[in-house]
């Protein structure tokens, strides 16, 4: 009983901090809002986390967590490349829409020195990178494509996508997403593959 109480305090207080993170930035979050917030005491706080600096990191390796496993739930082995690469994608924009710990950890990593934990966007690029190379390997791409500078012109579209999103969520959306995604594909895939990917994907089939 006691355990779980410490476990949803623990919680509470990770949420709190990413909400606060989100609302006021790193440098200006302070710890006593992140506990009110909470409901708990300042020292409640520090039992579970040394500073502000060890708050950020388990926010960071949740998030890193969330991502990751929205990741590998949005393939199957039934897909195309191509199709796995759009629905990863739609898969973590749903996860940064839906979870303010996803969205503040993702923030941490890529938008501030304070990144104690993995560059997500790094991670992002090879994930594109790895999918584009398994489309070349299926015979997907059109003939003009070459998978290294699709794959830096998808982590730059989409990239952008994610920091307009800061001020408008609307960028995140599916909509805007699947836009991008009605684009882009008629220029990476052969026309005898346009049909097999569908640009609206958001998830894999449940086994």
């Amino acid at each position: 009983m006691k355990q779980q109480r410490a476990l949803r305090t623990r919680g509470a207080l990770i949420r709190s901090a990413a909400e606060t993170f989100e609302r006021c930035g790193y440098v200006q979050a302070k710890l006593a809002e992140i506990s009110s917030n909470a409901g708990v005491s300042v020292g409640a706080l520090h039992f579970h986390f040394t500073n502000k600096a060890a708050v950020a990191s388990t926010i960071e390796a949740s998030a890193a967590e969330a991502l990751r496993r929205a990741a590998r739930a949005a393939q199957s082995p039934h897909m195309n490349a191509l199709q796995r690469l759009t629905s990863v994608s739609h898969a973590l924009a749903e996860e940064l829409r839906g979870d303010v710990v996803a969205r503040a950890g993702f923030h941490l990593s890529c938008h501030t020195r304070h990144r104690t934990g993995p560059d997500l966007r790094q991670e992002w690029y090879t994930c594109v990178q790895q999918l584009l190379a398994e489309a070349e390997a299926e015979d997907l791409l059109a003939d003009h494509v070459r998978p290294e500078a699709a794959t830096v012109s998808i982590v730059a579209a989409t990239t952008g996508i994610e920091v307009l999103g800061d001020a408008d969520p609307r960028w995140l959306s599916s909509a805007a997403l699947t836009q991008f995604w009605r684009f882009i594909l008629p220029c990476l895939a052969k026309p005898e593959v346009l049909g097999t990917v569908d640009p609206e994907f958001s998830s894999a089939p449940t086994a």
